[in-house]
């Protein structure tokens, strides 16, 4: 009789879930996709305590969102200059430290150790094109390069090569793609950030006129490149288990992910979702002020759509 009970139930229980659950794929575990980093250990404790507690961390999880429950929703593109003071916790370290890395060092290593992907951002911004890790270095011209040298003895020339650097401080801003939302369900605007894009700001020479490698000259032109997409639902984990700098008190500790999703950053919106293409602001508005009014001006849209559901 319990046997025939037992069936039963399994039997009602799978029935009930072909009809009213879908099945989620399984996530890989923890570490599937990621090879050893080499990185320098320190060979004595170097602090008060080993802190461990910030690579234990999951993200916090979003709250459930149905699309039934979303009455109005805008995408925007905003810019987040590094160099702003309430910034500069995620653009340090420009060096290679071994308690703190910057946001960019940490998504770089993230992408080598294929914890998470990196997309073209030449194509588009919509994560269609996969980048390989091995185009990182391209990017950040961090290339070796051979070069020919006379030899110190005159006896003809040699070859040697010059080891690739990235130059972390070239990586002055952040593009960031976010949608903001009202859902009735929580009777609340939220916000949710869909993607980053890190890009490098560098001087590029035009023109060089004559004389040795060492002492060209020529006029140069301020270029910024966008380096790569990375979709941020893939990388919370990466991010969350990444300690960022929280000036005043370094016993507390906080994450980009926290910083992300706390508003914790200075920024300026140069597109929204238009007719036009998604024209940005700056293709219609040469005048740098006035593309800043025209930021506000899309910002306060948004602040003030929430504002006027309300009666008082």
């Amino acid at each position: 009789m319990k046997r025939t009970i037992t069936v039963g139930c399994l039997a009602m229980l799978l029935f009930a879930g072909s009809w009213g659950v879908v099945a989620q794929p399984a996530a890989p575990p923890a570490g599937a996709f990621s090879r050893p980093a080499e990185t320098k250990k320190s060979l004595a404790l170097d602090g008060l305590l080993s802190k461990k507690s910030v690579t234990l961390r999951d993200p916090v999880p979003y709250p459930i969102v149905r699309e039934a429950d979303i009455v109005w929703s805008k995408r925007i593109w905003r810019t987040v200059d590094l160099r702003e003071k309430v910034n500069l916790p995620l653009f340090y370290p420009t060096d290679e430290l071994m308690l703190r890395r910057s946001l960019v060092q940490t998504l770089v290593d993230a992408i080598r150790n294929e914890d998470i992907r990196a997309f073209d951002p030449d194509e588009d911004d919509e994560f269609t094109t996969l980048l390989p890790a091995s185009e990182l270095s391209k990017r950040f011209d961090a290339v070796d390069k051979q070069m020919s040298r006379e030899k110190l003895d005159g006896s003809g020339d040699t070859t040697i090569t010059i080891r690739g650097k990235y130059n972390w401080e070239e990586v002055r801003e952040l593009l960031v793609k976010e949608d903001w939302f009202f859902d009735k369900h929580y009777s609340r605007l939220m916000v949710r950030v869909v993607g980053i894009c890190p890009i490098r700001v560098y001087k590029k020479v035009l023109n060089t006129k004559g004389g040795d490698e060492e002492e060209e000259t020529g006029d140069e032109e301020l270029q910024k490149k966008p380096l790569f997409w990375i979709h941020y639902d893939e990388s919370r984990k990466v991010l969350a288990q990444a300690a960022a700098y929280l000036p005043n008190n370094d016993a507390s500790v906080i994450s980009f992910d926290d910083i992300f999703n706390e508003r914790r950053f200075s920024s300026y919106i140069t597109k929204e979702s238009n007719v036009y293409n998604n024209r940005s602001i700056p293709s219609y508005i040469n005048n740098g002020y006035d593309a800043l009014l025209e930021s506000e001006k899309v910002k306060n849209h948004i602040i003030t759509w929430e504002h006027d559901l309300w009666e008082y």
